[in-house]
This record gives C-alpha cells, sequence and structure tokens, in this order.
C-alpha cells in the first residue's frame, strides 16, 4: 500500500504568499492587510501596515478563514450567502464567523487544502486579484 504525502504550508511559503499579495497592492497603490493561515486554521504570516484600516487585519483573517473553511475562494460564496442561498444561515452556525467578501483564497498543494489567504483593505476584487496572484506565485 502506497501513501501519498503532501507537503504541508511552510513559513517559507506564506512568507512568499504575505510579500507577493503586498506587493501587487502596493503596484496597485492600494494597502492592505494579509493573513495566511495553515491548513488547521492556525496563523501562520500576517501583515498589517499602520497605514491600513485597523479593521482590514481582521478582515484579512476571517477571509482567510472563510475559504479555509469551505474550501473555495470567498469570491465565489457571495452569492451563497443571500437569503434563500446554499450558505444562508452558514455564519451563525460556526464558532467564528465567516466573511463572504472577495479577498480569501485556498492554497492547495497536489490537489490537497494546506492553507489559505485572506486580504483586505481594498476593494473586494482588487482583495481577490492580490490573493490570487500570491497563491499563483506560490505554484
Amino acid at each position: 500500500m502506497s501513501t501519498t504525502v503532501v507537503a504541508p504550508l511552510s513559513i517559507e511559503d506564506a512568507e512568499l504568499l504575505v510579500a507577493t499579495a503586498r506587493r501587487a497592492a502596493d503596484d496597485a497603490g492600494v494597502t492592505v492587510s494579509v493573513t495566511v493561515l495553515d491548513a488547521g486554521g492556525h496563523l501562520l504570516a500576517f501583515r498589517r501596515d499602520d497605514r491600513a484600516v485597523l479593521i482590514s487585519g481582521e478582515t484579512s483573517t476571517r477571509k482567510a478563514y472563510t475559504a479555509l473553511q469551505l474550501n473555495t475562494p470567498t469570491a465565489d460564496l457571495v452569492d451563497a450567502v443571500q437569503p434563500g442561498g446554499l450558505f444562508h444561515t452558514l455564519p451563525t452556525a460556526l464558532d467564528r464567523p465567516l466573511l463572504f467578501i472577495a479577498g480569501g483564497v485556498p492554497v492547495q498543494r497536489d490537489g490537497r487544502l494546506i492553507g489559505a489567504i485572506g486580504v483586505g483593505g481594498g476593494a473586494p476584487e482588487q482583495d481577490h486579484g492580490f490573493a490570487t496572484a500570491a497563491v499563483r506565485a506560490l505554484a
């Protein structure tokens, strides 16, 4: 019997994700906070610029947590939480609030979930782009 082992998200990976998202945001002239969680939901890396809105740190963390818990980019979940949507009651069913605003992206390796990144501070579409760029750089 063979076992496939997938390397977990390392501190170096997390630092690359943060640096890439930050660079993309800086290039766009946007100040953001970035959070990277491992597959267990533990904080691996975090960056908040003093110029960022204070709440952006909480926002980036909740976006990462949401993407991790549902293994889906938060941008793909916005309609699911509207009345009548698939996850309409989910945010109140968990011990940690989820955030269904674009900017959270799961991180996968060899098709397996190994973590998530959340970006907050820009417009939701911008945050999604910064997070997606960071995940692509890790591949």
